[in-house]
This record gives structure tokens, C-alpha cells and sequence, in this order.
């Protein structure tokens, strides 16, 4: 079955509106369940990696975040990594044609938090670059009940909002607007994080991811 998403209208004037959308149902369950079985297949091999903040020199070890990480190598996608990268590139296209936001490229990540970690409050901007236009976050949990906790929380101008990580919900939110963090879960909790990007232009005094 292939990824689903709904109306690009729709998505593309949440966007324009207020920034932010949720869209359900954006994987197929068949693609969430090879993406969670490889993910944690890669974790049980010790090729996850404790998650860092920053980049270059910066870059850091941090207690801001408790996920575990693989970066997606485009040249080299496994099967399930293909089908969501597919699906994202016409995510992408999609919206440039509405929105003329000039994303011309993908990065995304594996990211397996496991029972008790979360992720503190922050942008998705680095300082130093503008790069970085949309973000987007795919979960790959079956079965998630309000009781597991691991929303990803949402700040906006008229208060917080929470999304539960069910499986293959696709959330999306401006990098350089909006401050988000991962609440912590109380089971292991998976997703991909990935980005939007344009050709970036350093130096001028961005927020700090």
C-alpha cells in the first residue's frame, strides 16, 4: 500500500495560516511497521547513536535529548526507507508549488527514545544557518494509548498544543517559528525526524537549534 496524505490544499494552507499541521494517516501501517522493525533492528545491532546538539565543532553530547539516531543516506535507502522518502520528496514538491518556500532537499533521521527520555524545548534553526525551512516529524508506533505520554509538544502564540506519536501520523511545523519539545514517554517511542531545505545562507544571527 503506498503512503497517504491528505488534501496538499489543506496542508498547504494550515501552513500559510498559522505554521503547523498534523496530517494522519500520512504512512501506510504496512510502511510504519517495516520502518519500526528496521529501526529497532538497527538499535539492536548498536547502530543508533546517542543523539547530539549543534553542529561542526559545536556539536556536543547533551542532556537536552535522550533519543538514540541514524541519519537516512539518500544514495544508499533501504526498501521502507525508499517508500518514505518518496512520499516526503512529493510532500515537498507539493508545497513548493503552493507556497514557493524554495525547499530543494531532505534530511531525515531515525530517532528511537527509549521509556523516560524526552527532548527540552528548542528550534529546529541552527544559529549560524537558515537552511533549514520545514520541519517534519513521521511516528512508527502501533497501538499508542494517551496514558504512553511522548507527545510532541507544539508552543504557539495562543498556548501549547500536544500531539500523541501514533503511527503514521506526519507532523510539520515551521523550523524557524515554532518551539517544540518531546515529552517523555513512557514506553519506547519511535519516529523520523526530517527537514526541508533551501540553500543556505550563513551568519545572520539565527536561532539557536
Amino acid at each position: 500500500m503506498m503512503p497517504q496524505t491528505d488534501d496538499p490544499d489543506t496542508t498547504a494552507d494550515a501552513l500559510r495560516a498559522r505554521g503547523w499541521q498534523v496530517v494522519p494517516e500520512f504512512l501506510a501501517s504496512d510502511i510504519v511497521g517495516a520502518l519500526a522493525a528496521e529501526c529497532r533492528a538497527l538499535d539492536a545491532a548498536a547502530a543508533l547513536i546517542a543523539a547530539t546538539t549543534g553542529r561542526g565543532v559545536d556539536r556536543a553530547a547533551s542532556t537536552l535529548r535522550g533519543d538514540r539516531t541514524r541519519w537516512f543516506d539518500d544514495a544508499a535507502l533501504s526498501p521502507a526507507q525508499q517508500a518514505y522518502w518518496d512520499a516526503m520528496q512529493g510532500l515537498r514538491e507539493s508545497l513548493n508549488r503552493r507556497l514557493l518556500l524554495g525547499m530543494e532537499t531532505l534530511e531525515a533521521h531515525y530517532a528511537l527514545y527509549p521509556a523516560g527520555t524526552g527532548y527540552a524545548r528548542h528550534r529546529d534553526r541552527f544559529r549560524d544557518s537558515d537552511a533549514r525551512v520545514l520541519s517534519s516529524v513521521a511516528y512508527l508506533n502501533r497501538d499508542w494509548l494517551a496514558d504512553d505520554g511522548g507527545a510532541l509538544r507544539l508552543h504557539l502564540p495562543d498556548g501549547p498544543i500536544d500531539v500523541p506519536p501514533v503511527g503514521g501520523t506526519l507532523v510539520l511545523f515551521l523550523s524557524e517559528e515554532i518551539e517544540h519539545e518531546v515529552l517523555r514517554a513512557r514506553r519506547e517511542r519511535l519516529s523520523i525526524a526530517g527537514w526541508f531545505r533551501r540553500r543556505e545562507i550563513t551568519g545572520a544571527g539565527l536561532a539557536k537549534n
